[in-house]
């Protein structure tokens, strides 16, 4: 049963009023390309309007004329992945352990009660999926993301994988309530895998029920969409539903358990394999099988790798290695903590994903966890980098089995160069905070400088930052910080404050060809005046838990 929530949708599109003439031959051809171009990832068979023009005036018109208008032509396929990965022998739906397949076909399970969508990314539908916003007002489109119905012609598909989670073997992990119900093909020749979570049990769900409910699921679309307007490589969130299903949970492992609603999200990403993909086949010595998954990996993600060469494994490792250095070091520019970094939450192609407990620290705080649960600060936002080169380590140890003595060496010499290719990364990213140009020593200690005050001080992170990006040089020297930067005037008592503002003017004047107008300028581009704050979230979680999704 489903049912359309009066939502608010921000910056509709104008919609052109085509003649009904045009929208025939637009869904004739749509149907001639499904028959006679059959491919292996779904599309939006749309024919493309006035190709031949390239002028502004004609833009909005092609755009529109890609878009799909509702889900009758819009395919998924899952052959991509089972054409060549193999697929769990057994049928059946209940829990257990899995061998020497990658993916075990499992169907979602709809929710007994009504659904409701309640939240929608208009830039993931319109640009990734070439669907039109008002897609989302159709049953069938409720249909498909809360796990009612499967597009024809697809497969539904749950991942095998395991991990280490918190330092420790967990053996078999897998998607225990997440179901990739197919790989689309937009315009752009992209392809992305569709995947739910939270709708229903699978293989792979242990001790589960397989569901997400309503709190975690709003925290996931609001931060995947938050971290990608940041900058950070990260899944996105299309859409949110919300169900009268009753889920049970004990949010704070004390004991105390509640009711809660069931809810799922349509999330996307290029790829959903993670360095927990690649483990569990070594674990279980499934060697050939591991070396196909892995070519699959290059040929579909790494383009740079050659898979016809003998090194790619070694090549394919320092990639990763370079892009998950990036990714940390772009989490701390903006004080994100992910808090449960485990080697199965950890994505291949070095992007955010699985977002649990996360949190943005607020007040400048290394020892700062979101997670109630990691009792020992494991995953502790000081402690990121180092779990990178831990969960580096453990892949390294799944692809050794694959390598030659040689490709060890190599290997083990590129995880050794991780710590450099972080700390110059988290160097570039603050110096740019800070409006740096150019390579002067002395960079990184300005950089530690004015951490140490902020930690003193608990000065928030975001707003220290974004208020150097708007207050002058004059201000500054004088050590006139007005009210209204308060984040500065609260570093401005500490002793040692006016010694960090003589040594950051200072550098700022070997900044070549600059003005305190250009560099507040560019300081404003990489300092962002929000972030997803806990209180934030918070509140948009509780304003859904009262069926007021105005904030979602």
């Amino acid at each position: 049963m489903t049912q359309r929530s009066g939502f608010p949708f921000c910056c509709l599109t104008r919609r052109l009023q085509i003649p009904q003439l045009l929208l025939l031959c637009v869904t004739c051809h749509a149907l001639f390309c499904s028959l006679v171009q059959p491919g292996l990832e779904g599309s939006a068979n749309l024919m493309h309007l006035l190709s031949n023009k390239s002028n502004q005036e004609q833009g909005y018109c092609e755009t529109q004329a890609r878009l799909a208008s509702s889900l009758d032509f819009w395919t998924l396929s899952s052959e991509n992945l089972i054409a060549v990965l193999p697929v769990d022998p057994v049928k059946e739906n209940y829990v257990r352990k899995v061998k020497n397949c990658i993916f075990s076909i499992a169907f979602p399970t709809p929710f007994k009660s009504r659904v409701r969508l309640v939240a929608v990314s208009k830039e993931v539908l319109e640009d990734i999926l070439d669907l039109d916003l008002s897609v989302s007002e159709t049953d069938a489109f409720i249909q498909l993301v809360s796990g009612e119905k499967i597009v024809f012609g697809s497969i539904p598909l749950t991942h095998r994988y395991g991990g280490h989670q918190f330092g420790i073997w967990a053996d078999q992990l897998g998607d225990g309530r997440a179901h990739l119900i197919g790989i689309y093909r937009n315009r752009q020749g992209e392809k992305w895998e569709l995947q739910l979570k939270g709708s229903g049990k699978t293989p792979y769900s242990r001790n589960g029920d397989g569901r997400a409910v309503l709190r975690s699921s709003v925290r996931e679309f609001l931060c995947s969409e938050a971290m990608h307007y940041l900058g950070i490589p990260t899944s996105r969130a299309a859409s949110l539903v919300v169900s009268d299903d009753e889920v049970w949970r004990d949010q704070f492992y004390n004991g105390n358990i509640v009711k809660e609603r069931g809810a799922v999200v349509l999330r996307v990403a290029k790829s959903w394999f993670r360095i927990g993909s690649l483990e569990i086949l070594a674990h279980y010595g499934e060697l050939d099988l591991l070396r196909s998954l892995l070519d699959f990996i290059i040929q579909e993600h790494f383009p740079s790798v050659n898979v016809q060469e003998p090194n790619r494994y070694v090549d394919f490792f320092s990639i990763v290695v370079s892009e998950t250095a990036q990714l940390i070091a772009l989490w701390m520019s903006v004080g994100f903590a992910h808090g449960v970094c485990n080697t199965d939450n950890f994505s291949l192609l070095s992007i955010t994903i699985d977002y649990g407990p996360f949190g943005f620290m607020e007040a400048y705080n290394p020892d700062f966890v979101p997670n109630t649960s990691d009792d020992e600060r494991r995953y502790k936002i000081g402690n990121q980098a180092n779990i990178g080169m831990f969960n580096l380590n453990k892949l390294l140890q799944a692809l050794n089995p694959l390598l030659d003595r040689g490709q060890k060496h190599l290997a083990a010499q590129i995880l050794e160069g991780y710590p450099v290719l972080y700390y110059t990364r988290f160097t570039e990213l603050f110096k740019a905070k800070l409006g740096l140009l150019g390579e002067r020593k002395g960079d990184g200690d300005l950089i530690a400088f004015l951490l140490h005050l902020m930690e003193k001080t608990e000065a928030d992170f975001t707003m220290t930052f974004r208020q150097l990006s708007e207050i002058t040089q004059s201000q500054l020297q004088e050590l006139n910080i007005p009210q209204q930067f308060w984040a500065l005037k609260m570093i401005s008592k500490h002793q040692l404050f006016p010694a960090w503002v003589s040594q950051y003017l200072l550098r700022l004047k070997s900044n070549m060809n600059d003005s305190d107008s250009e560099r507040r300028k560019r300081m404003t581009t990489v300092n962002p005046r929000y972030v997803l704050k806990n209180w934030m979230a918070e509140s948009a979680v509780q304003k859904a838990e009262r069926n007021d999704f105005s904030e979602c």
